[in-house]
């Protein structure tokens, strides 16, 4: 028997990809109709996305068995808005996000291990075991908000931001649905790029990750030369419900789902340009899932088995840096300590 393996050398060091065009609202000009890609982010890109999506459907099966407890909405489905998004800026760059926020936890620098570990209310976890699934926070990455719209007053908000010309990129993931409302029964007009009306827009696919990155690329340099915010909205879907508490197909069909799967899936695009384009191989690609798979089932480990945060842990962690305080516990008589 005769084995052959490729070496690096055959496969496409980069390929140029037709990209969707970009919806603009109050611009002449909007991203390229192309986008290059080198192996090394492609592969980079498959990793980062596969592991969101493990993450979570580990997340989806972990809550089942009741060892994720309280709120947790998942982010498959989307995995090339966040990916892409970080594709287009950089780890300095500060960004903030809503729930649903485990993916950007990862991009920004955090481990599967400590977000698992949150998540399950651990140690461990990337908040010590005291934010779950909504509260979640890295260098330069505020977390995700509990309270929908607690984000700011969108709309006074983008009017200082306009009047001030601030760097702001402001990000709608529209995934279809707001809880278990499709966004044509609940908004009358549906053009979300355009609701900061003054502000420039652009409505963009938010199911192809090199889409997504030339967006944001276009518009991290419409700020950053001084030209105020922009807004960009993403046309995405999920593929669980709103969070673990919703089925997800009262308000929609099984096979509308399975539609989204089959002909948009950002992870299965990203990978057949790659196959198609000779930039990778289905063999390495198969290591990749394997190698991501035990990744997720290793911090899986970790995050059932890791101790709970003490009580005396309680009130710590309020400040950056400070010394240490008292804090009152229950009762007026019990104290805790606050430390940094």
């Amino acid at each position: 028997m005769v084995a052959s393996s490729r070496s690096y050398a055959d496969f496409t060091p980069e390929a140029t990809f037709d990209i969707k065009k970009v919806d603009l609202h109050r611009l002449e000009e909007g991203p390229p109709l192309t986008a290059t890609l080198t192996r090394e982010e492609g592969l980079k890109y498959y990793r980062t996305m596969q592991t969101i999506r493990r993450m979570e459907l580990k997340a989806d099966q972990l809550y089942k068995q009741k060892i994720i407890r309280g709120f947790c909405h998942l982010y498959d489905g989307q995995e090339a808005c966040a990916v892409g998004i970080e594709g287009g800026i950089t780890l300095s760059d500060h960004l903030i996000t809503a729930y649903r926020a485990h993916g950007y936890t990862l991009t920004r620098g955090g481990t599967v291990r400590e977000i698992m570990a949150e998540l399950t209310g651990r140690r461990g976890g990337i908040a010590k075991g005291k934010g779950g699934s909504m509260h979640m926070y890295t260098k330069n990455f505020y977390g995700g908000n509990g309270i929908v719209g607690a984000q700011g007053q969108i709309f006074e908000t983008y009017n200082m931001s306009s009047l001030w010309k601030l760097p702001i990129i402001f990000i709608c993931e529209n995934n279809q649905y707001g809880m278990g409302t499709s966004v044509e029964r609940s908004s009358a007009s549906t053009e979300y790029y355009k609701r900061g009306d003054y502000i420039p827009g652009l409505r963009v696919d938010g199911m192809d990750v090199l889409c997504v990155r030339e967006a944001t690329k276009f518009a991290a340099d419409h700020c950053r030369s001084g030209k105020g915010p922009i807004l960009m909205e993403l046309q995405t879907y999920r593929y669980h419900g709103h969070s673990m508490s919703d089925p997800g197909v009262s308000y929609r069909t099984r096979e509308e789902i399975q539609e989204v799967r089959s002909k948009s899936d950002p992870i299965s695009m990203l990978k057949d340009r790659m196959l198609s384009n000779n930039m990778a191989s289905i063999e390495e690609l198969k290591e990749i899932d394997i190698a991501v798979r035990k990744e997720i089932e290793d911090a899986a480990q970790f995050a059932t088995t890791d101790p709970e945060p003490p009580l005396d842990d309680l009130c710590s962690h309020i400040f950056a840096n400070d010394q240490p305080f008292e804090v009152r516990a229950a009762t007026p008589w019990t104290k805790l300590t606050s430390t940094s």
